[in-house]
């Protein structure tokens, strides 16, 4: 049985060979409708309609995700993009380029047939497309999801020749089409094993085989018990504190009087804090993501206690630097970033909600209001003249970023502040916006970025807000900000 293809503006001399891959296509079809599939009755059928409009993999997604590993929670979300783009590809694209037919049914026998037949057209196939973009999106991030979501995706893209509603060539091309979804969408945002890290300075530490001596503070808010307890079933006489937010610091100083290893648990804010008490006491650091975000372990390697606890056991680990501010009346440390402008009353509101709603959806709130209030820029002295600013970003180390997606550092000992500017102007929302796209060393005249060790602001109006490391403090007048090259002895795999 030969399809009918309808391929408008294309050559006569063309067609011969053309027709020859159809007709071997409809002969490639008409066997697999007359061959019997083991055990593939109750399956295919039911695994075909449960791929429709991405549901499956939607629900794949939120599955990883639930487990809870950075990991998982990356492929995932690298999955489902894919997905997405393969899909708008196919529904603009692809469906409206070859207007070719379904198969015919009658080779078919009637138990595999689905209930409702679709009605776009047959090529590509849009669920061998999204199948392959999200199967291959989980496996570029994860190899190990990879290799569990693959076997569902193949069954995928087999079910759509089983029930007979595609033929051969049209899931070999969606799929094809889908591989490609997925490698773009790595090379718009390049995995975390593309972004390489520069061999940090290594650092003698001690190893703990049983982790005698690490006294570990945890912030009870932050929802680690369970990362906390298989620490300790990781490192059985380590110390272990659970405490609430407010006696975080407290619990800090009184267990770096007594800690060899002084270890913590809980978002930047709670590490910020741990920092400050390591340098003090001149301690190193054993940190346990465990906030919403993450920014400095994520960054330096350290994804999950098992990580961690392998690192302690064996003593490696490695020097970062320090970001310091100081005013007239107070100073701090920031591992990963300071900011003045939008950025701290964007903190004060996601703080006020997150308890309420989460942290992401808090974020997200927060943002839309922040950049919808009616509000005048941030004045600022920088470099001997008096600036407008709608946001003035200093990183501990210089971000990577990748259009909107958050930025990654792939060096914490490189002795630079990374200093991004964004001018004021009478549309905060639109400049913002367009200094995210640009990215982190666009100059122009909205918004500008250079590299230091050292930067001093005057000229700020009292109590003006300051963010660093999701806390925010108040300054006035002058602020000196300068970088403290391998400040801090940190555990990390060496490996990682």
């Amino acid at each position: 049985m030969s399809p009918d293809l309808d391929l408008t503006g294309a050559a006569t001399a063309a067609r011969t060979p053309l027709r020859t891959l159809l007709a071997l296509d409809g002969r490639l079809f008409e066997a697999a409708a007359a061959w019997h599939w083991p055990g593939a009755e109750r399956v295919l059928p039911r695994l075909s309609r449960s791929a429709n409009h991405g549901v499956l993999w939607f629900a794949t997604a939120a599955a990883m995700a639930a487990s809870r590993t950075p990991r998982a929670r990356r492929a995932a979300a690298r999955g489902v993009a894919s997905l997405a783009l393969a899909s708008l590809t196919i529904n603009t694209i692809g469906k409206r380029s070859v207007r070719r037919a379904r198969p015919v049914l009658d080779p078919v026998p009637l138990v595999r047939q689905l209930k409702r037949q679709p009605i776009t057209t047959s090529f590509p196939s849009g669920h061998s497309a999204s199948a392959a973009a999200f199967a291959t999106g989980v496996a570029l991030e994860s190899p190990g999801w990879g290799a569990a979501v693959a076997p569902v995706a193949f069954s995928v893209a087999m079910s759509r020749v089983y029930t007979g509603v595609h033929f051969p060539s049209d899931v070999l091309a969606g799929a094809a089409l889908g591989v490609g979804a997925a490698f773009l969408v790595r090379r718009l945002v390049p995995t975390r094993a593309q972004l390489r890290r520069r061999a940090r300075p290594r650092a003698e530490a001690p190893a703990l085989p049983e982790g005698d001596g690490l006294v570990v503070v945890a912030n009870r808010a932050s929802g680690t018990a369970e990362r906390v307890r298989a620490l300790h079933d990781a490192l059985p006489r380590a110390e272990i504190v659970e405490c609430a937010p407010e006696d975080v610091p407290d619990e800090l100083a009184k267990a770096a009087a007594r800690a060899r290893v002084l270890g913590v648990c809980g978002g930047d804010g709670t590490v910020n804090a741990a920092a400050q008490a390591a340098v003090r006491h001149n301690l190193p650091l054993a940190v346990l993501p465990g906030g919403t975000l993450n920014h400095f372990a994520y960054d330096l390697g350290v994804e999950d206690e098992r990580q961690l606890a392998r690192a302690i056991r064996h003593g490696e680990a490695v020097r970062v630097d320090a970001g310091r501010f100081a005013t007239r009346d107070t100073e701090g440390l920031f591992l990963n970033t300071l900011s003045l402008g939008v950025y701290p009353e964007l903190v004060r509101v996601r703080e006020r909600w997150s308890r309420r709603i989460g942290g992401w959806p808090a974020g997200v709130l927060a943002a839309v209001r922040v950049l919808r209030a009616d509000r005048h820029p941030l004045e600022v002295e920088l470099g001997g003249e008096r600036r407008p600013l709608w946001l003035l970003f200093v990183g501990n180390g210089v971000y990577h970023r990748m259009g909107l997606t958050p930025g990654r550092r792939t060096d914490l000992a490189d002795g630079l502040l990374d200093v991004r500017v964004v001018h004021g102007s009478r549309k905060p929302a639109l400049r913002l916006l367009a200094a995210a796209v640009a990215g982190p060393l666009t100059r122009s005249p909205g918004h500008a970025a250079v590299q230091v060790n050292r930067l001093r602001l005057t000229g700020l109006a009292p109590e003006t807000p300051l963010a660093y490391d999701g806390e925010v403090t108040a300054v006035s007048g002058e602020v000196e900000l300068e970088k403290l090259p391998e400040a801090l002895t940190v555990y990390r795999p060496l490996n990682a």
